[in-house]
């Protein structure tokens, strides 16, 4: 007698919590590998100012970083995706950190200008970054040890937890390089995050989740989909939006800045962005718990609508005190803003570029507050803080306007569950 089986089904997963799944070790590495990153831009610019003494020349150092993070981040995304994080990882470690030596070398020597700004290319070109990476990391062991019917509301908290990890880097890796050029000397912070680099991105790149994520790729080892499903329109306009919250962040930190050198204290500068960046941070977390039929498309606008009208204030305001409000007020747009840009990028990420659009998006982020540092800096130094002050509601518009654009072009609303 013939027996005939049916095909046995591989079993659902039952964990139901990211933490269990992923480990505290994992988060508590990639939250610490990730602070060097916020501290290049900064870092960069307070060496070259206090060792070159100029701070037009500090300004086009950190768009530098930048200008090397734009052309080299996404390429390493695709890298990751392609041979699989660990081995990218602890090459760009190694590469990095030596690179922060070298840069720091360079600017004490007396080289020229071209020199310090080649220096300042190669650091961007080859950091590493965890953010974007953690992003990809934490999706696919959702989609792969999490039951289907919780996927879609972890993603959603997931990237609420992760965009508050990048807020309160990029205000304590600021306040960090602030306190170590104080206390040691300019050139400390970027010995520091040469340190870090070697020591905590290594140990994120050699975590257990990066072998997970290498195997999520085909068999021979590469992606399924074609690259140029990375520049559909739906993709690109949430890159553009996030690069708005970058130039945000550069604008907004550089004018604060020139706001409290004319006032006598620039010192305090980083306290008063640090109310700004803790609110967001805080409201980043509490995304993940908003009713799921307040759609992504419409957060984006209501949060970034929130920010735009925050930053007209900037305008008008002419004590810290009344800064301190405006900031406050800004903090509740920017994080749940920079929360469902991710999401979305997450949702629409292309088969097998998970890696490839989180290090788009994390790269328009520094990218952003690059460009935004530079110019800012250029204008508060020519034409003083009041003009400096009008580039943050202009980097809030754009990123207002990709919602109000991302709005049309989502034509099924996505649902945070």
């Amino acid at each position: 007698m013939t027996h005939t089986h049916a095909p046995t089904q591989p079993p659902e997963p039952t964990k139901t919590s990211l933490l269990h799944v992923a480990g505290f070790p994992y988060f508590l590495v990639a939250f610490v590998a990730r602070l060097p990153f916020a501290m290049m831009v900064v870092g960069v610019l307070t060496v070259v100012v206090s060792a070159r003494g100029s701070l037009s020349l500090g300004g086009l150092t950190s768009a530098a970083v930048g200008l090397g993070t734009a052309c080299f981040g996404p390429l390493l995304g695709a890298a990751a995706d392609r041979f699989g994080q660990r081995g990218v990882l602890v090459l760009l470690a190694v590469s990095n950190a030596t690179m922060l030596i070298v840069f720091t070398l360079v600017v004490y020597s007396g080289s020229t200008d071209a020199f310090v700004l080649l220096a300042a290319f190669g650091i961007g070109a080859t950091a590493p970054q965890v953010a974007p990476m953690s992003r990809a990391r934490l999706v696919a062991m959702i989609n792969e040890r999490m039951p289907e019917r919780t996927r879609v509301r972890t993603v959603s908290r997931t990237m609420a937890y992760e965009s508050a990890a990048d807020e309160t880097v990029f205000v304590f890796g600021p306040f960090i390089v602030g306190v170590a050029a104080s206390v040691i000397a300019p050139w400390a912070p970027l010995v520091g995050a040469a340190v870090l680099t070697v020591l905590f991105v290594g140990a994120f790149a050699l975590h257990p989740s990066g072998r997970h994520v290498s195997q999520e790729r085909d068999a021979d080892g590469r992606a399924p989909s074609k690259v140029t499903e990375l520049f559909r329109p739906q993709l690109l306009v949430v890159v553009v939006g996030i690069l708005g919250v970058g130039i945000f962040f550069g604008t907004m930190l550089t004018a604060l800045t020139s706001f409290m050198a004319d006032r006598g204290a620039p010192e305090q500068a980083g306290v008063l962005y640090g109310v700004m960046g803790v609110g967001s941070a805080i409201l980043a977390l509490g995304v993940a718990w908003l009713p799921p039929r307040f759609s992504l498309r419409a957060r984006w606008l209501v949060f970034s609508s929130i920010l735009l009208l925050g930053s007209l204030f900037l305008a008008v305001v002419d004590t810290p005190g009344a800064m301190m409000v405006v900031l406050g007020v800004m903090g509740i747009g920017i994080g749940p803003t920079l929360v469902t840009q991710y999401s979305f990028g997450a949702a629409r990420s292309p088969l097998g570029r998970s890696a490839t659009v989180m290090t788009m998006l994390g790269s328009g982020v520094i990218v952003g507050q690059s460009i935004g540092a530079a110019v800012t800096g250029e204008i508060a130094e020519k034409l003083g803080t009041t003009p400096s002050l009008l580039l943050p509601m202009i980097a809030a518009a754009i990123a207002f306007l990709a919602g109000v654009v991302n709005w049309f072009l989502s034509r099924v609303q996505i649902r945070t569950r």
